[in-house]
């Protein structure tokens, strides 16, 4: 997992994305972790599923240790597409875990193995299908309305997953570093008895906004600095 990230959650990397300038590409909002808790984050190790895991197997022999499988099954809940071995091979090659855009099953040995998994939910079946294998199975992904690549990483805990590109990731993370940082020290303000409504000279606004009707809360708090909004 990227050091930095340990100490952010998605939501401060999406609100990171918008600083920069960068689209937020979050994962549909049913991806969620098989063990609660669970984070993930590496570069994105792209695989369109058929039907056959072959092409998962394919996908460990090329990649890094650290990335993460991204499955893209098209987001069908009538099969699973991952189960036990497939998660087992791939905390073997190194991978740091797996995002599926479908369903995964066997959820107790996948608890058990300990790597990462967020899916969209479990089935008990398996593909009864073995489709044709598209041109670039191995380097691409669809996630929702995302197609995502190497050039990619993905990033995922409790509030669920979004993808980031490598070359902006510096860039995202500082931001979203600042944002937590201001933050926190809004969150410890509160509790020492400051509302956040005084921080953000909330009464200024109002009153701005009743004699400029299009100034808004985003804008107030660019002005004043605050972070609650980006």
């Amino acid at each position: 997992m990227d050091p930095r990230f340990s100490a952010l959650t998605t939501a401060h990397v999406a609100d990171g994305c918008i600083r920069a300038g960068v689209p937020v590409r979050c994962g549909p909002a049913g991806l969620r972790a098989v063990v609660p808790g669970d984070r993930v984050a590496g570069r994105v190790a792209p695989v369109r599923h058929v039907g056959s895991v072959d092409v998962f197997l394919e996908a460990y022999e090329s990649a890094a240790p650290g990335d993460v499988l991204v499955v893209d099954n098209g987001g069908r809940l009538d099969e699973s597409c991952v189960g036990d071995l497939a998660v087992l091979e791939a905390k073997t090659a190194g991978l740091a875990g797996a995002v599926i855009w479908g369903l995964h099953r066997d959820t107790a040995d996948v608890r058990a193995i300990g790597l990462p998994v967020f899916s969209l939910g479990s089935l008990p079946t398996g593909p009864l299908r073995l489709d044709p294998r598209p041109d670039g199975a191995l380097e691409s992904a669809q996630v929702g309305p995302w197609r995502v690549t190497r050039d990619d990483l993905v990033f995922g805990d409790e509030d669920g997953v979004l993808f980031v590109p490598l070359t902006r990731l510096p860039e995202v993370l500082d931001h979203a570093e600042r944002i937590r940082d201001t933050e926190r020290a809004q969150a410890d303000r509160i509790r020492a008895g400051e509302t956040l409504r005084g921080q953000l000279r909330f009464a200024e606004f109002l009153e701005r906004r009743a004699t400029q009707p299009d100034w808004t809360l985003r804008d107030h708090l660019r002005h004043i600095g605050g972070a609650i909004e980006v």
